[in-house]
């Protein structure tokens, strides 16, 4: 068995029998105005974060979801492209798609906008997704792809930026690990399934992002996530594992490389009233501008009186690339 055979199995029990502790989001479940989620899909919401951001949702987007779940996302993000199909959800396992489509009915009768229409589940993966070129403004995946050994991982990647429109956005929530693991935790093919011993660091992370393609990272939130202990899993020393919250936006890639921001700010603190590298930086005296971490080592380099914060890994947009 591999360990996608290994997923496979998890999610359909998984589907069939509603499994709360399966993930753990670490962040509250967004709830907007007029929008019910049915407990049942709260109950099977298998993911690590949240890919539903109302700054990606603009102008009744077409929204592309891959690994439904219970179809709590999917829901969220109808609330935001309210047309037939305008959320295309993707999923593998059978049994997952029928669980979802029973929600949404359920999810009818909670909320008077919503119609399933809205959502149109297709049988497919990851790898090779059942989706045209350039056919989609928002992309999205949930504690899946974590799940992939490096090169199935970036043959998704390069699926979802190929169904991109240009300037379209893959938005993510994903576990990361900074340290080593074992090769026994890392071939261990169930806690691959369960979205642990396949998280990897996050360079290497927007690395595969950025080789794809996508111009423009941002790191959008950074969370503890889980923990492996000796007493409980194959290790000799405890292992922390976070969630990251990312988004890659289908740029054209800059001449001097990718934008990645991690949450770097930077503050001209000079005796001017403001701040001009004549690259297309102005910094206003003790106003802070959030800028990629390219920028910000420039500016850096540039003059002694600019302050540059240490990584928050939490942007939302705005400032300077």
């Amino acid at each position: 068995m591999s360990y996608l055979d290994a997923t496979q199995d998890l999610y359909k029990d998984a589907a069939l029998t509603p499994d709360v502790g399966l993930c753990c989001t670490t962040n509250p479940i967004w709830q907007f105005p007029g929008l019910s989620i049915p407990k049942i899909m709260q109950e099977m919401n298998y993911g690590c974060g949240s890919t539903v951001s109302a700054q990606d949702l603009v102008n009744n987007p077409k929204i592309l979801y891959v690994g439904v779940g219970g179809g709590m996302e999917l829901l969220q993000f109808s609330y935001f492209s309210r047309q037939k199909g305008g959320v295309v959800g993707v999923d593998s396992v059978d049994e997952m798609l029928q669980a979802s489509r029973k929600n949404f009915k359920i999810a009818e009768e909670e909320n008077d906008w919503f119609k399933s229409e809205y959502v149109n589940l297709v049988k497919g993966d990851a790898l090779h997704l059942p989706v045209e070129d350039e056919s989609i403004d928002v992309a999205a995946q949930n504690c899946l792809f974590n799940i992939f050994k490096i090169e199935d991982l970036k043959k998704a990647v390069s699926e979802m930026y190929r169904v991109l429109k240009p300037y379209g956005r893959l938005v993510m929530s994903d576990p990361i690990c900074e340290q080593p693991m074992s090769d026994e935790l890392r071939n261990d093919d169930r806690l691959r399934a369960q979205c642990l011993s396949g998280s990897i660091p996050l360079k290497d992370y927007i690395k595969v992002l950025t080789d794809a393609g996508f111009g423009t990272i941002e790191i959008r939130g950074k969370r503890s996530y889980r923990v492996l202990s000796p007493n409980h899993y194959p290790t000799e020393e405890l292992i922390h594992i976070e969630s990251i919250e990312i988004a890659a936006i289908k740029d054209p890639m800059p001449e001097d490389g990718p934008c990645v921001f991690t949450g770097k700010t930077a503050i001209y603190f000079g005796n001017e009233d403001y701040f001009d590298d004549k690259k297309g930086h102005v910094l206003q005296q003790n106003q802070p501008l959030a800028v990629c971490d390219k920028t910000a080592a420039a500016l850096a380099n540039a003059s002694d009186e600019i302050y540059i914060s240490e990584s928050t890994y939490h942007y939302n947009g705005g400032g300077c690339c």
